[in-house]
C-alpha cells in the first residue's frame, strides 16, 4: 500500500475529528460574550423564511402516508380504534424531527455553507481574524443557535401538520371515525414522545448547523470549492441525522417503557 493510498484512506478520519474539534469550539464559544443578538435573529428569520413552507408541504403527504400505510395494516387485525394513536407515535417520534432536519440541511444548511464558503474564498474570515475577531464567535454561533430554535419550531409544525393530515386521509379514504381517531391519542401515545422528538430536532438542527459551518469556513479552490462544499455538507448531515436518529431512538426506548393499550 503506497503513502498516497494510505493518506485517501485515512482522509475521512481527519475529517470526522476536524469536525469533532470545530463541535467543540463552537461549544466552547457559546458562552462567550459579547452575543451576536441581531446576527442571531437575523439568521433565524432567514432559515425559517426558507424552510417553513416547504417543511409544511412535506408534513402533509408524510402524515398522508403513515396514516394509511398503518391503518390498513391495523385494519387487518380488527384494531382501526387505535390507528390515531399509531399515527401520532410514528410522526411524532421519527417522521416529524427527521423532516425538519432534511429541510433544515437541504434549505438552510445549505445556505450557510455557500455564504461562509464565499466569505472564505473572498479572505474575509482571514480579514477577521487579523483584526482580532473570532469568525465562530461572530458568524457560527449565531448560526448554530438559529438552526437549532427553527427546528424546534419546525418540529412542531410538521407534528401538527402531518398528524392533522393522517387524520384527515384516515376519515376521508378509510372510512375511519374521526371520534376514534382522537380519543386513541392517549391510548398508546405519552408526553415523552413528544420530548423525544423536540430532543431529537434540537440535536439534529445542531448537527446541521455545524457541519454546514465547517464545510463552508473550509472550502477551498474557488466558486467550484464552495459548490463543493455545499454538497459535502448536505451529504454528511444526512449521514449522520440518520446515525444520531438511531441512536437516539434506541436509547428512549430503553429508558421509556412503551404505554400499554
Amino acid at each position: 500500500m503506497t503513502s498516497s493510498t494510505a493518506t485517501r484512506m485515512l482522509a475521512p478520519v481527519g475529517t470526522a475529528g476536524n469536525l469533532f474539534a470545530f463541535g467543540l469550539d463552537v461549544g466552547r464559544q457559546l458562552f462567550r460574550r459579547p452575543f451576536q443578538t441581531r446576527e442571531f435573529i437575523q439568521q433565524a428569520w432567514f432559515i425559517a423564511s426558507v424552510t417553513i413552507i416547504p417543511t409544511a408541504l412535506v408534513a402533509i403527504p408524510f402524515g398522508a402516508v403513515i396514516a394509511l400505510q398503518v391503518g390498513g395494516l391495523i385494519k387487518q387485525f380488527g384494531a382501526q380504534s387505535f390507528t390515531g394513536s399509531a399515527s401520532v407515535l410514528a410522526v411524532v417520534q421519527q417522521a416529524g424531527p427527521i423532516a425538519t432536519a432534511l429541510l433544515i440541511a437541504g434549505a438552510g444548511g445549505s445556505a450557510i455553507a455557500a455564504d461562509l464558503g464565499a466569505r472564505k474564498i473572498r479572505e474575509e474570515l482571514d480579514a477577521m481574524m487579523v483584526l482580532g475577531i473570532d469568525p465562530i464567535q461572530r458568524l457560527v454561533v449565531p448560526r448554530v443557535l438559529a438552526c437549532m430554535l427553527v427546528a424546534v419550531f419546525l418540529n412542531g409544525m410538521v407534528s401538527v401538520v402531518g398528524v392533522s393530515g393522517g387524520y384527515v386521509f384516515n376519515v376521508v379514504l378509510q372510512d375511519g371515525t374521526p371520534g376514534a381517531y382522537l380519543a386513541s391519542f392517549t391510548a398508546l401515545a405519552q408526553l415523552p414522545d413528544l420530548w423525544i422528538g423536540m430532543v431529537k430536532a434540537l440535536v439534529f438542527g445542531l448537527i446541521a448547523a455545524i457541519v454546514a459551518c465547517y464545510k463552508g469556513m473550509n472550502a477551498k479552490g474557488g466558486p467550484k470549492g464552495v459548490g463543493d462544499a455545499v454538497n459535502e455538507s448536505v451529504v454528511i448531515t444526512f449521514l449522520l441525522l440518520f446515525v444520531v436518529n438511531f441512536v437516539l431512538s434506541t436509547i428512549y426506548l430503553q429508558l421509556v417503557p412503551p404505554k400499554t393499550g
